[in-house]
């Protein structure tokens, strides 16, 4: 009998700690997708969306979108002088993470389901992915300025996911205390919006 609980409680340790792990994404992919006006003119908000699971490469693709490096310590959203103040990080079913642009990867920052803590509204504990964009108030040009490089974000987000056939909305109706607390951030770094990302509702 002891043995078995032995067992029991080690497998449910070794689950634990390949749930909680870091995710190296794949490379993202920079080439295809719709035409720009196209895109621009599908382009919209949604509130409704589906539960089904984001692949790992539309993760990798969207982040990149979002703000990753398109060229020599470049991103692809531009900042004030090029200050790149925001960290973005990313709430999944399985866990909260920070996007790693130069590695392209996930870093685990707690693990658990947080998407609710994310907004409050109904649906973003049901799509597949949230998105929290932090600023570092050390980088920043100034506050307004930050407010303008966090829309340059944001909509590059939009476009992916216009030309994806993917749904989103960005969001500011979050309770910033709070969720600055799940994620643990320091002094210095404030929330600014939410953006919720997921397969359009049928």
């Amino acid at each position: 009998m002891m043995k078995t609980v032995t067992l029991c409680a080690v497998a449910l340790m070794a689950s634990a700690t390949a749930f909680a792990q870091n995710i190296q994404l794949p490379a993202p992919q920079k080439s295809g997708g719709k035409p720009l006006m196209e895109a621009l003119s599908q382009r919209k908000s949604s509130r409704e969306f589906d539960a089904k699971a984001l692949s790992e490469q539309t993760i990798s693709n969207l982040l990149w979108a979002a703000g990753g490096f398109n060229r020599n310590g470049m991103r692809t959203a531009p900042s004030a002088n090029n200050k790149q103040e925001f960290e973005i990080y990313v709430a999944l079913e399985k866990g909260l993470y920070l996007y790693n642009a130069k590695d392209n990867a996930l870093e685990l920052v707690k693990s658990g389901d947080l998407r609710s803590k994310t907004g409050k509204q109904s649906f973003v504990s049901v799509a597949p992915l949230n998105l929290v964009y932090v600023y570092d108030a050390a980088k920043m040009s100034d506050e307004k300025m930050a407010y303008a490089d966090c829309g340059f974000i944001s909509q590059n987000v939009y476009l992916y996911c216009a030309s994806e056939g993917l749904a989103t909305v960005v969001r500011g109706f979050v309770d910033r205390d709070d969720l600055a607390k799940v994620i643990g951030l320091k002094p210095g770094y404030a929330i600014t919006l939410s953006q919720t990302v997921g397969y359009p509702k049928n």
